[in-house]
């Protein structure tokens, strides 16, 4: 339960438009509901500002089930990140009303308690390349589910340097800039040149034997010289929209 549903939940029993019997009803399962296979942290949003999100690549299809099925029940938003295509059809079979996005492996449901008016401003994600995609939609799907306004510039790498030169309007009214690059990570150094909101890069696991996965990239982010750089850790878009919801978020 995030702090404008309670907040709303309140004022309507207060005006009488809600019996106290309702409302306990409705908050029954709060702040922890104890499953077989996890304990949902329901008081999360209040305390945090952000919902739980469960974390699907080493989940079972059967656990994933239950958990996704005990969020459906609650009112709070549904995302499950990391969820692998063949995993997600089984349980798109008992839970129809998730919905699968398959660049991002991402699974989403309850759209109708997204919060609104979360942040400042919008949260503009950039790309190096079109193969640092799914981390960089990782990153847009979760803030959107946190209520965030999102923009994105897709593809706008070092390797053609006015591409991304061509976006310097946007990339000013950004409150902040997510940049997901691979190879030698040089794409976020570029952008915190180029702006005053901070700038978040994710290394990308992309690029050939001497990136070592992804390992050239953030210690090339790591080494940047430009200010108002920080860096998560490889291909975790996830991270990075935690990081930059919680500044959208401060006033």
């Amino acid at each position: 339960m995030h702090e404008q549903l309670l907040t709303t939940l309140l004022q309507q029993i207060s005006t009488g438009e809600v019996k106290v019997e309702d409302a306990l009803r409705r908050l029954r399962h709060w702040p922890v509901e104890v499953l077989e296979s996890a304990r949902i942290d329901h008081h999360r949003p209040l305390r945090t500002g952000q919902p739980e999100a469960v974390f699907g690549a080493t989940k079972t299809t059967a656990q994933l089930i239950e958990i996704l099925g005990a969020m459906l029940a609650a009112p709070t938003v549904v995302l499950a990140t990391r969820v692998a295509p063949e995993k997600a059809e089984r349980i798109l079979e008992r839970l129809p009303q998730l919905t699968y996005h398959p660049t991002a492996s991402i699974l989403t449901g309850n759209d109708q308690h997204i919060p609104t008016d979360c942040g400042q401003g919008t949260i503009v994600i950039v790309t190096a390349g079109t193969s640092d995609l799914p981390v960089a939609e990782e990153a847009r799907i979760t803030l959107q589910w946190f209520g965030h306004k999102v923009a994105a510039i897709y593809d706008a790498g070092v390797a053609g340097i006015h591409r991304i030169l061509a976006h310097s309007d946007l990339l000013q009214q950004g409150r902040v800039i997510i940049v997901a690059a691979g190879m030698e990570g040089a794409l976020p150094s570029v952008v915190a040149g180029l702006t005053a909101s901070p700038v978040i890069g994710v290394p990308t696991s992309i690029g050939y034997g001497a990136g070592a996965g992804g390992y050239a990239a953030l210690m090339g982010m790591l080494t940047s010289c430009s200010p108002g750089l920080a860096v998560v850790n490889i291909d975790n878009g996830f991270g990075a929209a935690c990081i930059a919801a919680a500044i959208n978020r401060a006033g």
